[in-house]
């Protein structure tokens, strides 16, 4: 079934980082976000007084709520050292959600450069100080000791995934699980030699401060840091000027992006943009990708390579390299886990998994993790995943569909499209298109060619354009670009049922 044993993890793996920290030379550019620089020299200085200073402040549990930047990074570093349970708040969450996270993981400081919103977000908070390192404000409140969720022991960090509802959920993670993904990322790109990586994500999400933080500090790299007025980069939709330009000012050699910011460089690359010729590496991951997406970008010469990873499973499991890749996967597990398939195909995680969910009883820390999706593997290695279990449906005619697999058909056919397939009960499939580039025509032809790829029960028979891009901002998308099917069947149910009616009727 594709099995893939776990690597013998190195010892102290829990002090890699800091072990990087005071390896590199002290005058090398640790991290530069375009209006100053600190060295690895400075670095270290700078985390050992962060943390000295949050252990005075008396917080028991902190979060951090700020845009990229220096003060961002030399305040988690600090947290990570002291084993410090803190959250990283993502800013594109809604008042609700950052509302939920505060009160679920027991938040009692938060260090913020965004002090209005804390303050308008509930009762409770008061500014307590700043911080001499960072300049990030100190908030505090007082809970009752009844009000803190116990934590899985070990925990120093609770990520909260972008999930389908308004409570996300909290994701308990050790030390070792983050360090042991960001040594397997530097130990797999090694060759590469990347020193200069841009994070353009934000950094709270977990893909960006393991792989485009913790994973380039262990490889004696550069962080570049700019903030969201330099790179234009918002969930409410990226300004594609300021992002070209950022990239082209700052000179990566590598970057993550979700698929969404890489059909947006793959775009403006065929339209005559040049990235710039230090680019050796873009890891694109957070949803699924389209071949075609990919082959566009490698014919454009942009260097993307399609990853896989949850969460809970401290980000990143499979990926692949420029040494190791195969078109249509999701790569090669990485040394630190081991990936297997169930028999009835659901893949299997063990290695650096999470600890717990929050307010939930802890997990064996030696058992797989069942991650929900759906995959294949071949005789070398590579995995494919196919789709989520919990999206299936089953026809009227009693067939199995995973509506990835159809969506991915057509989109790869389809640039700067939405697609999803809903068929429920229902005898065939029938889709809601997202597209402002493509007439009915056009759409037609695609949906036609993209059947000819599929067996009968699972080919599209009637689709219908939304009224509106499924998007964040009206709750139809996650944070890393995946569709919430339950928000959009419910939003759009009239618009399905509609389908079904016009086919009884002709």
């Amino acid at each position: 079934m594709g099995v893939f044993p776990v690597s013998r993890r190195p010892e102290s793996i829990i002090s890699a980082l800091a072990r990087a920290l005071h390896r590199a030379p002290a005058e090398r550019i640790a991290l530069d976000d375009g209006r100053r620089t600190v060295s690895y020299g400075a670095l270290r200085a700078s985390v050992d007084e962060e943390t000295a200073w949050l252990a005075s402040t008396g917080g028991q549990r902190f979060a951090t709520m700020a845009d990229n930047g220096i003060p961002w990074v030399v305040t988690d570093l600090a947290l990570h050292f002291g084993r410090t349970p803190s959250v990283p708040l993502p800013s594109y969450f809604t008042d609700a959600q950052l509302q939920h996270a505060l009160d679920d993981a027991g938040i009692d400081s938060v260090l913020t450069d965004d002090s209005a919103r804390l303050t308008n977000l509930s009762s409770g908070w008061s500014r307590a100080g700043e911080s001499p390192c960072t300049g990030l404000a100190l908030f505090r409140r007082s809970l009752a000791a009844a009000a803190l969720t116990e934590l899985p022991p070990g925990t120093v960090k609770v990520t909260y995934t972008s999930g389908s509802t308004a409570a996300p959920k909290g994701v308990c993670l050790g030390a070792d699980h983050l360090e042991a993904v960001a040594q397997s990322l530097a130990q797999s790109t090694a060759v590469l030699d990347v020193q200069r990586h841009l994070c353009l994500l934000p950094l709270a999400t977990l893909l960006e401060n393991v792989g485009g933080v913790y994973a380039p500090l262990l490889a004696g790299a550069t962080c570049l840091l700019p903030g969201s007025a330099t790179t234009g980069m918002s969930y409410a939709g990226p300004d594609p000027g300021r992002l070209l330009a950022a990239i082209a000012a700052f000179a990566p050699q590598s970057m993550i992006l979700v698929p969404e910011l890489l059909q947006l460089l793959v775009v403006a690359a065929e339209r005559g943009w040049q990235a710039p010729a230090t680019l050796k590496f873009i890891a694109v991951g957070g949803a699924s990708v389209s071949a075609s997406l990919l082959a566009r970008a490698a014919a454009a010469g942009l260097p993307a390579y399609e990853g896989y990873g949850l969460s809970e499973c401290a980000s990143v499991v499979c990926l692949n390299t420029p040494h190791a890749r195969r078109a249509g996967s999701v790569g090669r597990p990485l040394p630190h886990v081991g990936v297997r398939l169930s028999p009835d195909g659901e893949i299997l995680v063990s290695g650096a998994v999470m600890l717990g969910y929050l307010g939930e009883a802890p997990r064996d820390p030696g058992a797989e993790l069942a991650t929900g999706d759906l995959g294949e593997v071949d005789k070398d290695g590579f995995f494919y995943v196919r789709g989520r279990i919990r999206n299936i449906f089953i026809t009227s005619l009693g067939r199995n569909v995973a509506p990835e697999w159809i969506e991915r058909e057509i989109t790869q056919r389809l640039p700067q499209s939405q697609v999803m397939v809903f068929g429920e009960a229902r005898p065939y499939p029938v889709a809601l298109v997202g597209s402002a580039h493509a007439d009915a025509a056009a759409i037609d032809r695609v949906v036609g060619a993209a059947n000819v790829q599929l067996p009968d029960y699972a080919r599209v028979r009637r689709w219908a354009r939304v009224p509106e891009p499924f998007t964040l901002a009206n709750g139809e998308l996650t944070s890393n670009g995946r569709l919430r099917r339950t928000a959009i069947l419910q939003r759009h149910r009239d618009l399905i049922d509609g389908l079904y009616r016009e086919a009884l009727a002709s």
